[in-house]
């Protein structure tokens, strides 16, 4: 099934990281080193993050809004109008760190973009840190199934999306989602029936794949780039789609090319716990 979505905000430089949360989207603009957040009818806000190239998103039990600091390879906390250092992972990362995902205990998995050596980093809410997976070829976005018993990688340069057994924290049993994808994937975003929202970067397309590589709904994007989708509104089934006119950053400094579109779709977001 093809669908077409709608925009619904743009002039961003390189939007990542999309969340859901009380009532917009939040995302990150690495390049215009901001998290903005949008409403569904289009209004947005600001918070600067000057120097810290920001990428994955996500929140603690708590309600703090967690952020990844690329470049610093550190990962933030920003709650009471602060923003402070929740964990450095400079020396767990053997590169700059890309998503993010946390689970229903507030640990947080963050990827280390490497092209043929990326690791997965389990940040607890006490700051300490351990690397969780490792041998993944640019782990990308990042999952965890409704049941909180698997977590799904993207890893970009193998084209394919890689499942870990989760268990209190520990990841184990590597095995295909999916591979031989059609371009490399980025952001992933699940729904309640455990099918993922692909971003295909340079297929210029959103897949929804399930377990074995069946794609079961797409949606095409012309000659714009994929980046990251997320699931919300008020009933669950808006499926928001961060989009470029390129995928690699570099190309993309000084730009205002991105942005967020909508659609609605059949499979809703996961329930919280």
């Amino acid at each position: 099934m093809c669908k077409e979505a709608e925009p619904l905000a743009g002039g961003f430089c390189f939007g990542e990281g999309p969340r859901w949360h009380d009532g917009a989207l939040w995302f990150s603009d690495m390049l215009g080193a901001a998290v903005h957040t949008v409403d569904l009818t289009g209004a947005v806000t600001t918070l600067p993050l000057p120097g810290r190239a920001p990428s994955g998103l996500g929140f603690a039990p708590d309600g703090s809004l967690l952020i990844v600091s690329t470049e610093d390879r550190q990962l933030l906390r920003y709650a009471d109008g602060e923003v402070s250092v929740l964990a450095d992972l400079a020396a767990l990362a053997p590169a700059n760190l890309g998503d993010m995902v946390v689970d229903g205990a507030g640990r947080v998995y963050v990827g280390a973009q490497a092209r043929t050596d990326g690791v997965v980093v389990r940040v607890d809410p006490d700051g300490t840190a351990d690397v969780v997976a490792s041998g993944l070829e640019f782990p990308n976005g990042m999952v965890i199934t409704p049941d909180g018993t698997t977590l799904v990688v993207a890893e970009s340069t193998g084209r394919r999306l890689t499942a870990f057994t989760l268990s209190d924290g520990e990841l184990s049993g590597p095995r295909v989602f999916a591979e031989g994808l059609d371009g490399p994937p980025d952001g992933l975003a699940i729904d309640a029936d455990g099918g993922i929202w692909t971003a295909l970067t340079l297929a210029h397309r959103f897949d929804r794949i399930t377990y074995g590589g069946t794609v079961t709904d797409r949606i095409e994007l012309g000659d714009r780039v994929a980046i990251a989708g997320a699931l919300g509104g008020p009933d669950g089934r808006t499926l928001f789609l961060l989009s470029s006119t390129s995928a690699y950053p570099e190309q993309l400094i000084g730009t205002a090319l991105s942005r967020v579109d909508v659609l609605d779709v059949t499979h809703p977001a996961p329930e919280k716990a």
